[in-house]
């Protein structure tokens, strides 16, 4: 719901043919910079490190000593570690392998609204919460593709996550994108239908793929602060007008809060972890979340 005291919001704009793509194609070069430099800034603030599996493996970071036992070549064994004792111990090293994960941020005309000019739009906030994601993931060796793209590892995959997340849509990512253990992660604010969303969740579970679902909302979709005579307009242009807005406070606040329970029920069907985040806050806090919830 969008509310204002002289009817404002976001209507829907039709999109298609070669001109519409090419518009589309040059508003995401020249955001690109912007979203990047954001993004980068933001991963910076908060570097949790790579993933690690934790168990015995090729990596770089020790993980445990050992016992040596029969068959262990002496080239593993910790010689001043074992000169401690009478016994010989073995130091390990923990996995780290590449692990892929899926980033998705909605499209959809409302996440573009925000309730006032000083605070970033929805989908402005999730994509930067996103890349800065990536980046991370990326910095741990892991490969991040965004929707049905590839997922891919290296530096030079972020320029495509930033191009990816610009040019997203409301379509949430195809059984194509999931694969068994990969990760997931879905931010939107999901206040329409959920059928699409309780389909890939149902086939994510299937396939063993954890994920993270934020819901992400501009405060004033949080507290609903209308009063007296307010015109609401929807991004598709349905219109609603009240002499008395905050009459309907409580009720909005009521369908808010089931709606959240719904998402928190299916995310944790699923094995999914659910958040939430709103565009007045820092993002930081959010990005450390997300970056919890993904770890094994």
């Amino acid at each position: 719901m969008r509310g204002a005291g002289s009817s404002r919001g976001f209507a829907a704009t039709g999109t298609g043919g070669a001109a519409a793509l090419r518009l589309r194609a040059e508003a995401a070069a020249l955001g690109l910079p912007e979203l990047m430099l954001a993004a980068e800034r933001l991963a910076s603030s908060v570097d949790p490190g790579a993933h690690g599996l934790r168990r015995a493996g090729t990596g770089e970071d020790f993980w445990q000593y050992r016992a040596a036992v029969p068959g262990d070549p002496a080239g593993l064994i910790d010689w001043r570690r074992s000169a401690r004792s009478d016994a010989a111990f073995v130091r390990e090293r923990e996995l780290q392998a590449p692990q892929a994960a899926v980033l998705w941020v909605s499209g959809a005309p409302g996440m573009g609204w925000s309730g006032d000019p000083a605070r970033p739009a929805k989908r402005d906030r999730g994509r930067v919460l996103a890349l800065a994601l990536g980046l991370l993931m990326l910095r741990g060796g892991e490969r991040v593709g965004v929707g049905a793209s590839p997922a891919r590892p290296g530096r030079t995959q972020a320029d495509a996550l930033a191009r990816d997340l610009l040019a997203a849509t409301d379509e949430l990512p195809g059984e194509a994108a999931l694969r068994p253990h990969r990760r997931v992660v879905l931010v939107g604010d999901f206040v329409g239908d959920l059928t699409g969303l309780r389909g890939l969740l149902g086939q994510a579970a299937a396939l063993n793929c954890r994920g993270a679902l934020l819901q992400l909302l501009d405060p004033v979709e949080e507290t609903f602060p209308f009063a007296g005579a307010v015109r609401f307009r929807a991004p598709s242009g349905e219109r609603h007008a009240t002499g008395n807005a905050a009459a309907l406070r409580d009720a909005y606040l009521a369908r808010l809060a089931a709606r959240r329970d719904e998402l928190a029920q299916l995310a944790a069907g699923a094995g999914w972890q659910f958040g939430t985040h709103d565009t007045g806050a820092a993002p930081a806090a959010a990005l450390l979340w997300l970056h919890g919830a993904l770890s094994p």
